[in-house]
């Protein structure tokens, strides 16, 4: 990160504790616990998309392509002047932040407010936008082509990259989201389902008491 130039030393009065969070991909994730920020903060309530707003709006579409934004919460810069707060402690010094890491309150609707403005041509239109997901959708094959070129030269023109690894070009059923969406139809993952049932119903007594 310090080669990227996410982060820099830092002399700052706060430290925050950090933990690595392993990946799907296998490699680890830095997560800072920011909660004692995060406590203090003014929240911004810009709004997430719904899932019941993503289904009536791609229930009718037979195509589909899913994007993954490639650096995510790191393509915003910080504020300037408040990178201090945002410092952590490491085995091999103190860093902060130059840009907005993961588990501050605020970076999730800070970043949807960032793509919304980006494709907001395309939002509604054939595109849904969850965080750094994203959802293209069409009736025909001849016109998502045509919506994946726009959608990927919007983003181009926007110097932001997608993971190519992870993105599903002109499919007729994706998973998103955790469901998986095909014409007319949207079901929760299998994986997802599973994981519901296996957990125990003790365990959700005590959650609910």
């Amino acid at each position: 990160m310090l080669r990227k130039g996410y982060i820099r030393p830092s002399e700052s009065p706060a430290g925050h504790p950090i933990l690595w969070v392993p990946k799907k991909n296998g490699k680890l994730r830095p997560c800072i616990d920011y909660r004692p920020l995060n406590k203090i903060t003014i929240k911004n309530r810009y709004p997430l998309p719904l899932m019941t707003e993503i289904r009536d709006k791609v229930g009718k579409a037979r195509w589909f392509t899913t994007l993954d934004l490639k650096g995510a919460y790191n393509l915003i810069r910080m504020k300037e002047g408040h990178e201090w707060m945002t410092a952590f402690r490491t085995t091999r010094g103190h860093f902060e932040y130059l840009v907005m890491p993961f588990g501050l309150t605020n970076a999730p609707a800070t970043f949807q407010t960032m793509i919304d403005t980006v494709l907001r041509k395309q939002i509604g239109v054939f595109v849904v936008v969850y965080l750094d997901d994203i959802l293209i959708y069409s009736n025909t094959l001849e016109e998502h082509r045509q919506h994946v070129h726009e959608v990927l030269q919007t983003l181009q023109d926007n110097k932001l990259l997608v993971e190519a690894a992870k993105c599903k070009f002109h499919q007729n059923s994706v998973q998103f989201l955790g469901f998986m969406i095909t014409h007319g139809e949207i079901q929760m993952c299998q994986d997802k389902i599973k994981a519901i049932l296996a957990i125990n119903v003790g365990v959700i007594a005590v959650y609910i008491a």
